[in-house]
């Protein structure tokens, strides 16, 4: 899923990935908007899954409040917003990881529109989920989810 809303684009001058003050981050209604993502997979039976999100604080803080979970910092879902030299290899290896998951509990990955749009070809929307195939069709999309209302 694409982080929950973040006014703005892209990343302002002088952003540093290890502090979130220089970073674009999520609005009252972005963390209202993760809350009720995480409560509508709840009501259909997620209670709990494996949680992997880009190391952006928007993105953390997204995946936190989704309330499925430990959230793990996975670098392959880091926007390459800013740098698309590493957009090729990320997208390889996201594909590689969605091609051999094998656990029975689902997976949310929490990451950025760039990265979303070079697996899928879908431009989501602030807090849009796309649930996509594993094994041999990874990265394919089988369902939409529009977000919640910010």
């Amino acid at each position: 899923m694409r982080h929950a809303v973040a006014p703005g684009g892209g990343d302002p001058p002088g952003f540093r990935i290890d502090d979130c003050s220089t970073q674009r981050l999520l609005s009252e209604a972005g963390r209202a908007q993760s809350r009720a993502i995480g409560e509508a997979l709840r009501a259909r039976g997620i209670a709990s899954a494996r949680v992997l999100s880009s190391a952006w604080c928007r993105c953390l803080d997204t995946a936190e409040r989704l309330g499925l979970g430990p959230v793990t910092i996975e670098p392959i879902l880091n926007s390459f917003f800013a740098d698309r030299s590493t957009a090729e290899a990320q997208t390889a290896a996201l594909r590689g990881m969605l091609r051999n998951w094998s656990e029975p509990r689902p997976l949310v990955l929490v990451t950025h529109q760039v990265n979303i749009t070079a697996l899928t070809g879908v431009f989501p929307a602030s807090g849009e989920a796309l649930l996509v195939y594993t094994g041999t069709r990874a990265g394919t999309v089988a369902l939409r989810v529009p977000p919640p209302p910010a």
